[in-house]
């Protein structure tokens, strides 16, 4: 291996603001693909065992320089120190919505939600962590939306495929089961009458506001 391919490595990923794929990483360097992956490895085992503060992670297709984890409530401080930068829960729950189903339109996505979504796309758009990936076939061509390059350098993913499988979220057979025998109504049971419940109890609606 060339003495100098190593340093301009560090050097090129040390100004780059996005992760930059191993091609290209190649073709700057004028060093081959395997050579540019195992120094690229090389520095991230190196880093880690330094016990540095940084590392080079592998993430959304590319090479990147990031902070190391166990510094994350540091850098959380000098980050949001006096301000807020937390995503509400609808957006959270919508974002979860357009990494597992896209490409989803926004009808789609508030229809598994059930509430509307507009605004909450809006800022998740602004975020940068969504964006418009496609049209729908059908009538009226409808906008697709997908996950960003940015929503898995913020998650720390390489790519979509490494979203944890939605069955872990899941109670096993086991659990749904238990609790349908524990909800199921034996007939004869129920002392609730129906002309007791509360109109708004029925028709109250999710708000992203």
């Amino acid at each position: 291996m060339a003495d100098h391919v190593a340093p301009a490595l560090e050097a090129i990923l040390l100004v780059a603001e996005e992760p930059l794929p191993v091609e290209l990483l190649s073709r700057l360097v004028g060093a081959p693909v395997n050579e540019v992956i195992e120094l690229c490895d090389s520095l991230a085992a190196e880093y880690v065992a330094d016990g540095r503060g940084f590392i080079l992670a592998r993430i959304a297709g590319g090479y990147r320089y990031q902070t190391a984890p166990e510094q994350a409530a540091y850098v959380e401080r000098f980050v949001l120190d006096g301000q807020s930068a937390r995503l509400s829960a609808a957006a959270l729950e919508t974002l979860a919505v357009v990494a597992y189903k896209q490409p989803a339109s926004r009808n789609q996505i508030a229809s598994i939600r059930g509430v509307n979504v507009d605004g909450v796309m809006r800022t998740l758009q602004q975020r940068g962590y969504v964006d418009e990936v496609a049209r729908d076939p059908g009538p009226g061509q409808a906008v697709l939306y997908g996950t960003t390059p940015t929503f898995l350098e913020r998650l720390g993913l390489h790519s979509i495929d490494d979203l944890p499988p939605l069955g872990e979220f899941f109670p096993g057979p086991d659990v749904v089961e238990a609790l349908e025998r524990g909800l199921r109504v034996v007939d004869g049971d129920s002392d609730v009458d129906d002309s007791d419940v509360d109109d708004s109890e029925i028709s109250g609606q999710d708000a992203d506001g």
